[in-house]
């Protein structure tokens, strides 16, 4: 049976918050319901620093969302970025007490439970535990163990670790906010997900997902996440030093990054000047687009050079580790003017420029075809493949009580769910709705019943604290 459930996905980044609504059609591409898109001001490189500010820029965001779509939203999956990320690679193993049975979820549980006892550094905590692949006895590069004899069951896993106060105070925002958080996920593995097609991660593909306060990498190879890393500077400190060496404001200088800018200096000539209006009265500034583009090009090569010396360590000049896809940039800074060429230049791999269109129905496609959306679309679709009942349709009541509420940015109060199935719609008569429940749920892979288990206990034990600590 068809499934139409509504998606909802949270990016909190530093320059701005986006809420994104969705819904699967019967072509099974994401239709784009609704887009709220808010200035962050509580956020420094993928970190809250203020939870006040925060709270406001994600309840404006999802107050958007809402009265565009016409949906109300009561959970969301959040994205998890910033320089407090890591990851390591792990390797465990169980042996079997009666090999005569077959391997079931309970090996495969046990396996993981040995994981989550990882000790991780003072403060830090396990945020993905991501299966690569199994070996069974002496058998490797098994994908699916489950149904099969053995004695030995092995698993190499690609752990990404947080810090434990910043993924606790994205949680705490996410909730005074008036949410519930039904997901966590790393935010390039979102991106990944969205501009990424499954030839590409086959075959060997790296993602460089450039954002306002961090560049995220993310390395696939035979269709397996081997690589996760997060560098601490974005597109804000670009803007940083176009302000700095141009001495004008923090919006003029983003302004003449985003319409003047460009990666590669040669291709402004010296007689190319952009007027900036002066201070109250002041007379205008005279910029050369030249020496614009030289203050773009240092600092672009710098994030790019600190990305390239991971691709390095994860050893792609290893014929088995060879990138045949090349590098794929997304995020809003990779909509920076000849950033492509330079990346190619540096690197000497093949670069395209990743948009999140892909996966998202036709007319969808136009409002979020940007590659600054391609986390937010990401996480919708992670919202998607959680089936996250989370609201209920509200279009055509844009005169009552909560659309007016919506439409003064503030979050109205938890709704029952509602999911869609087949032709049949949602009834709203005086205000009761009907509430239609799936009688047919597709059975998950392994690798996915190990990440809905784990994630499952996560926000369990996440809520938990975050309900003892008021």
């Amino acid at each position: 049976m068809n499934k139409n459930n509504i998606a909802v996905g949270l990016d909190i980044g530093t320059t701005k918050i986006v809420a994104m609504v969705g819904k699967r059609n019967e072509y099974g591409k994401l239709e784009i319901l609704g887009v709220g898109n808010a200035k962050s001001l509580g956020v420094k490189r993928g970190v809250v620093n203020n939870i006040t500010q925060t709270i406001q820029s994600i309840q404006n965001a999802v107050a958007l969302a809402e009265a565009e779509s016409g949906y109300k939203i009561k959970d969301v999956v959040v994205g998890i970025a910033g320089q407090h990320i890591r990851s390591i690679q792990h390797h465990e193993y169980i042996s079997r007490e009666n090999p005569d049975n077959v391997i079931s979820d309970a090996d495969i549980e046990l396996l993981i439970n040995q994981v989550q006892k990882l000790t991780m550094l003072p403060g830090e905590e396990i945020i993905h535990v991501l299966p690569q692949e199994f070996k069974i006895d002496d058998e490797a590069g098994i994908k699916e163990p489950i149904g099969m004899y053995g004695r030995r069951l092995e698993a190499s896993f690609h752990v990404v670790v947080g810090q434990s106060s910043s993924i606790r105070n994205a949680g705490r925002c996410v909730k005074d906010a008036g949410l519930e958080l039904s997901g966590l996920t790393l935010e390039p593995l979102a991106s990944a997900e969205a501009v990424l097609s499954n030839e590409e991660k086959e075959a060997g593909v790296a993602l460089i997902d450039i954002g306002g306060g961090t560049t995220d990498l993310a390395i696939f190879k035979d269709g397996i996440i081997r690589h996760t890393a997060v560098v601490p500077f974005g597109g804000n400190v670009i803007t940083e030093d176009i302000k700095e060496g141009c001495s004008i404001i923090e919006k003029q200088a983003e302004l003449l990054k985003t319409r003047f800018g460009s990666a590669w200096p040669g291709e402004n000539r010296d007689n190319e000047i952009v007027s900036i209006p002066g201070l109250r009265g002041q007379d205008a500034k005279e910029i050369s687009l030249k020496n614009l583009s030289k203050i773009i090009h240092a600092r672009v090569v710098e994030i790019i050079e600190m990305i390239f010396s991971e691709i390095k360590a994860y050893g792609y000049d290893n014929p088995r580790k060879k990138l045949i896809a090349g590098i794929v940039l997304t995020g809003g800074g990779s909509e920076l003017k000849h950033i492509k060429q330079l990346v190619e230049y540096i690197t000497g791999i093949d670069t395209r420029i990743g948009f999140p269109n892909e996966h998202i129905a036709g007319d969808s496609a136009k409002v979020v075809a940007r590659p600054l959306y391609a986390t937010g679309v990401g996480l919708t679709m992670e919202s998607d493949l959680n089936n996250s009942r989370s609201q209920i349709y509200v279009k055509g009541h844009e005169n009552d009580d909560y659309y007016q509420v919506a439409k003064t940015n503030v979050v109205a109060q938890t709704v029952n769910a509602v999911t869609e199935i087949e032709q049949e719609q949602v009834v709203i008569k005086e205000k009761e709705t009907e509430v239609i429940i799936e009688s047919e749920v597709e059975k998950p892979s392994t690798v996915d019943n190990i990440k809905g288990r784990f994630f499952g206990n996560f926000l369990s034990k996440f809520k938990e604290f975050i309900d003892k600590s008021e």
